[in-house]
C-alpha cells in the first residue's frame, strides 16, 4: 500500500517539476553559459533551449505543429508572419519595467505598432567580410557590392568569395548595388538583381550561410557575404589561432540589410509568467550586454552600452552611425504571388 501511494505521489510530483521549465526556442549560441545560470540562480526555474539556424525552419517547425515553446527570438519579418497566423501571445507591459532600456529607434516598429507582442533583443547588419593582407595588396575596395558583383575585381579573387545561401539576404544585396530598394517588387528589377548575380556566379567559390565564418578565419576564402556577428567572429577565431592576416568587416556604402531579432511568446507556451520573467531579466542592462560581449552582436538597449567592451561598442559595422541606419532596411515579408517569383528567380539562379 505504502508503495502504491509513493509511486501515486511520484507521478502526481513530476509535473510540478517540469512546470518550473521556461521552454526557449533560440538562435544557435545567442545566450551564454553564464547568463543562463544567472537567470536560473534568478527564476529558481530551469532554463531548455533548442535552436534553429533561420527563420523558415524555425517557422516551418511550428507549422509543422511543434509546440510548447514559451519565448522564441525571431526577426522582423518572421514576427510579422507569427502575428498574421494568430500565433503569438501579447505581451503585459506592466510585468516588463525594463522595457524603457530600448533605444527608441527600436521600438514601435512596422512588424509589431506599440511592441504588443514583441521586444527588442539584438541585430546584425548583412555586410562584407574580408582578408585585410589581400585586399590591400590587390588594391580592392571594401566599402561597396561592386566587390562581390563586379568582375574587374572578381578576377583577382575568383574562387576566394562566397555568399549568402539565401534569396532574400543575396537578391536584397544586388538590388540595394542597383540603386534599388531591397523591398522593390518590380519584376522588371528583380530580372536586373538576378542577371548581375548570375554574370558574377561564375567568380565565386560557394553560396554558404555558415562555413565562411572557419573560410575567412583559415584563410581558405578571403571575401564573403555575411552577418556582422558572424565576420566578429572570424575576426576572433583568426587573431585567437595567431593567424598571419587579419580579417575585416564593414559596411558597403550603398546601403545594407539590418535584421533586429525579438522576444515573443508562443501561444502554445505553459509560463507566460516566467516568459515575461526571462525577458526582463534580459532587459537588465548587464545581461543585455551579454549578445554583444559574447558573440559581438548590435545592442537596442540604451542601458547594455556602458557595459560592452570598447572594441565593440566602438565597431561601427557592429554599431552603425545614425548616418549609416538610415540608409539600411529591415526585410518585410512578400506577399504569396510575389514569393513564388522570388523562387522562380532563385531556382534559375542556383541552376545556371
Amino acid at each position: 500500500m505504502r508503495c502504491m501511494l509513493y509511486i501515486v505521489l511520484s507521478l502526481l510530483a513530476a509535473p510540478l517539476c517540469a512546470a518550473d521549465e521556461l521552454y526557449l526556442y533560440n538562435w544557435n549560441n545567442y545566450i551564454s553559459d553564464a547568463t543562463v545560470a544567472r537567470f536560473e540562480q534568478y527564476c529558481g526555474c530551469r532554463l531548455v533551449q533548442d535552436y534553429y539556424s533561420d527563420n523558415e525552419e524555425m517557422l516551418a517547425k511550428l507549422e509543422a505543429g511543434a509546440a510548447g515553446y514559451d519565448l522564441l527570438v525571431p526577426t522582423g519579418n518572421a514576427v510579422e508572419s507569427l502575428i498574421r497566423r494568430g500565433a503569438l501571445r501579447a505581451l503585459d507591459h506592466a510585468q516588463l519595467p525594463h522595457l524603457g532600456n530600448v533605444k527608441p529607434e527600436y521600438l514601435n516598429t512596422w512588424f509589431d505598432p506599440g511592441n504588443r507582442y514583441s521586444v527588442p533583443y539584438a541585430y546584425t547588419v548583412t555586410l562584407l567580410g574580408y582578408n585585410e593582407e589581400k585586399m590591400r595588396e590587390l588594391q580592392l575596395p571594401t566599402d561597396s557590392w561592386a566587390l562581390i558583383f563586379e568582375p574587374k575585381y572578381l578576377e583577382k579573387i575568383r574562387g576566394k568569395v562566397t555568399v549568402l545561401n539565401s534569396q532574400r539576404e543575396l537578391m536584397g544585396a544586388a538590388m540595394i548595388y542597383l540603386g534599388h530598394s531591397a523591398q522593390d517588387k518590380d519584376p522588371a528589377k528583380w530580372q536586373q538583381a538576378k542577371d548581375l548575380i548570375i554574370r558574377a556566379k561564375p567568380y565565386w567559390a560557394t553560396f554558404s550561410n555558415s562555413t565562411y565564418i572557419k573560410d575567412l578565419a583559415i584563410g581558405n576564402i578571403w571575401v564573403a557575404q555575411g552577418y556582422s556577428s558572424d565576420m566578429y567572429r572570424a575576426q576572433q577565431d583568426a587573431l585567437d589561432a595567431g593567424r598571419p592576416f587579419h580579417v575585416g568587416f564593414s559596411t558597403p556604402q550603398e546601403g545594407a540589410v539590418i535584421a533586429l531579432d525579438n522576444f515573443v511568446l508562443h501561444k502554445s507556451g505553459r509560463r507566460p509568467d516566467l516568459a515575461h520573467k526571462f525577458i526582463n531579466f534580459m532587459l537588465d542592462g548587464r545581461n543585455a550586454a551579454d549578445i554583444s560581449n559574447h558573440i559581438g552582436a548590435g545592442n537596442p538597449n540604451a542601458a547594455a552600452m556602458p557595459y560592452i567592451v570598447p572594441e565593440i561598442a566602438g565597431n561601427e559595422a557592429i554599431f552603425p552611425t545614425p548616418t549609416q541606419m538610415g540608409e539600411m532596411e529591415m526585410l518585410r515579408d512578400f506577399d504569396a504571388r510575389s514569393r513564388r517569383v522570388l523562387t522562380r528567380l532563385w531556382t534559375e539562379i542556383k541552376l545556371r
